[in-house]
């Protein structure tokens, strides 16, 4: 690939970037196994303090590729009615930068027939970075001239509803349309705010092996520009192997596996589906989560999401 057309294909991207209103929500694969990354309610929904933690590295071999780190804690308080949470994301694409913390609140009510309806909030502030002064621009423009940084504050809320063999979430994690003007003609950054509607169902197929079928639909300024639809099946309560497929974008080809009852580790492998898989080599995600015990009673039942 000649330098030029790196550079170009640079601009490229950040043009869709600024057009799409930045990647203000990280994408994620794995997202039926680590809810709080896009519900608030989800907080405390394993029953004991938990700590996952997820990389991914997406369009692997395009210049400023995205890649995407988080840090997400919760747990429960000692009535098991409200759980607290904090997470940390960085996030970076090209020349552009964001890293947030958040903190996370949700409040159960337990229901008949051991369901749980959750209502989540949480509140945070991410630094926004762009490095546009470091660009190898061909023909001067002031609107790369100099960088820019920005603290941009957020508020977020959702509904989770669950059962031990199946979920529904609704969630708005992004409330507030942050702006900001570059001068009196440029207004560069500005962001959506998405509305995410998620679930899943486990069927039990026999004694060894049980599927679930989960799907996450998302929705922007009134538009669908998001549907994920997944299936992983798991193999006597230990290896999940899943695959989905988000429409017009990629197949994502999932495994998890439960090392013990406390520890998981998930990989998923993403090809793109569209023009731009030409150009790259696909997309690397890496969960590994923790479910701490401090008992010997413990969280005896497994859990599915």
């Amino acid at each position: 690939m000649s330098l030029r057309y790196r550079h170009l294909l640079t601009i490229g991207l950040l043009a869709v970037l600024f057009s799409a209103a930045g990647q203000q929500q990280a994408t994620v694969s794995q997202y039926m196994f680590n809810g709080m990354a896009i519900n608030p309610a989800y907080a405390g929904s394993h029953g004991a303090l938990s700590a996952s933690m997820l990389t991914r590295f997406q369009n692997v071999g395009l210049p400023g590729a995205p890649n995407t780190q988080t840090l997400s804690i919760h747990s429960p308080l000692v009535n098991q009615r409200i759980a607290l949470g904090l997470m940390v994301i960085n996030d970076k694409i090209g020349v552009i930068g964001q890293t947030g913390v958040t903190g996370v609140y949700a409040y159960k009510l337990p229901m008949n027939n051991q369901a749980t309806l959750s209502f989540g909030l949480q509140a945070g502030i991410s630094t926004y970075r762009a490095a546009y002064a470091s660009l190898d621009i061909y023909q001067a423009d002031p609107l790369f001239a100099q960088d820019v940084r920005q603290a941009r504050p957020n508020f977020g809320a959702g509904i989770y509803y669950s059962k031990p063999m199946w979920y529904l979430g609704l969630s708005m994690p992004h409330m507030l349309n942050n702006v900001f003007q570059r001068s009196n003609t440029y207004a560069t950054v500005y962001q959506n705010i998405p509305v995410l509607l998620t679930g899943g169902y486990v069927y039990k197929l026999n004694r060894l092996l049980k599927i679930k079928p989960n799907f996450l639909f998302k929705v922007v300024d009134n538009r669908a520009i998001e549907l994920d639809l997944n299936a992983n099946l798991l193999f006597d309560e230990v290896v999940w192997l899943g695959v989905s497929y988000k429409f017009n974008n990629a197949v994502n080809i999932l495994l998890e596996m439960q090392v013990t009852d406390q520890f998981r580790v998930g990989y998923s492998y993403s090809i793109t589906t569209g023009p731009i898989q030409k150009a790259e080599s696909g997309s690397h995600e890496l969960l590994l989560q923790y479910r701490f015990k401090f008992n010997m009673k413990g969280v005896v039942t497994p859990r599915y999401f």
